[in-house]
């Protein structure tokens, strides 16, 4: 790599710590994002606030790879002593701002690789995606762009790994819950109590084990989060609503888990959605034994990504740290930034994908 694509990549980030980006809101990173990738030569296509690039030469007789990595940022929390949106360096050379770490370090890097890649000859169809939404999971994000591309038989999902390739990540099932009696005065016994009603199932959510456990990503997980009762304390209250937050292994579809714990409980539950599976890519894939060969242990990630919305096999990694994400002063080291360019061009470069 030449030092020139590390620098162009340095100061690509600093643009898109400079532009607001939350999700649903990137339209001025993506127009910024638009020109300078044009005035690169490079043919953007857009939908959305979503930006994509096609190597040249497309072959349709050729699987085609897909990089991608997100331009959408959380809002910053409140312990920021930095503006996030300046970007700023300190002399232990680290580069503070907002989706500096999570995730515009990984779309920078894959976009100098995606350039690396694309004007050599190789076995497959490169596509970059920089795509929208991802932090809320949103329509407007990668999903909408699948009937513009070709069949995609492989994915790098750009998120901060330390450069560690997630082979398998939860997913994500969120489940509004309501449990009903009948109204009554207090001070009298009449009535049937809803919050003695939910507390039998929130009993069964803390307490039940689904049997089937992953090797990389443990057991299924249900955590009851929020809880809402009553309307004053005179009143026996005749609803009370819970939300639970499931976190699913490779073993369970979404649906299957919703099918199941309706089965237990008695209240009424009703998923917020069932797009969000867990996924998991077999170790024989040629991707992840490269990665091996290359001294890069594989591992199950907790978070959420657009992995799950990916269907086709994929693996997620990336520069910088996870624990960085969403936090106050988030920062990342450039040179981190330069050792993810490297790497993926050394585990993209000739890779045979299965056919």
């Amino acid at each position: 790599m030449r030092m020139e694509q590390f620098y162009d990549a340095i100061d690509l980030l600093k643009g898109m710590i400079s532009r607001p980006s939350f999700s649903r809101a990137e339209a001025e990173v993506a127009d910024w994002l638009q020109v300078q990738w044009q005035a690169a030569g490079q043919a953007v296509r857009r939908k959305g606030n979503n930006l994509w690039i096609m190597a040249p030469a497309f072959d349709a007789d050729k699987p085609t790879l897909l990089l991608n990595s997100h331009i959408d940022t959380v809002k910053p929390v409140a312990g920021w002593t930095k503006d996030p949106f300046t970007p700023e360096e300190d002399a232990e050379e680290r580069l503070y701002g907002l989706g500096s770490n999570d995730a515009g370090a990984s779309a920078v890097a894959l976009y100098e690789a995606f350039r690396m890649l694309s004007v050599r000859k190789q076995p497959y169809n490169l596509i970059f995606l920089a795509s929208a939404e991802e932090e809320i999971s949103g329509r407007g994000g990668v999903e909408s762009v699948w009937p513009e591309l070709p069949p995609v038989a492989f994915g790098v999902v750009g998120e901060p790994t330390d450069m560690r390739p997630a082979v398998a990540e939860k997913g994500l099932l969120v489940l509004d819950c309501v449990s009903r009696g009948r109204s009554g005065h207090a001070a009298r016994a009449e009535g049937v109590n809803a919050i003695a009603a939910a507390m039998d199932d929130i009993r069964w959510f803390h307490t039940h084990l689904f049997p089937r456990q992953s090797d990389l990503l443990g057991a299924v997980k249900m955590t009851v989060t929020m809880i809402q009762a009553g309307t004053q304390h005179n009143v026996i209250p005749d609803e009370c609503r819970f939300t639970v937050d499931v976190r699913t292994n490779e073993f369970y579809s979404n649906q299957a888990i919703c099918d199941e714990v309706r089965q237990h409980v008695r209240c009424e539950v009703t998923p917020r959605s069932l797009r969000l599976n867990s996924s998991r890519i077999d170790a024989t894939h040629p991707f992840v034994q490269r990665a091996l060969m290359l001294g890069r242990e594989p591992f199950g990630s907790p978070t959420l990504s657009d992995q799950a919305l990916m269907p086709f096999p994929t693996v997620k990694i990336g520069p910088g740290d996870s624990a960085r994400s969403h936090t106050a002063d988030e920062w990342i080291h450039p040179a981190e930034i330069r050792e993810a360019i490297d790497l993926y061009v050394r585990l993209l470069d000739g890779l045979r994908l299965p056919v």
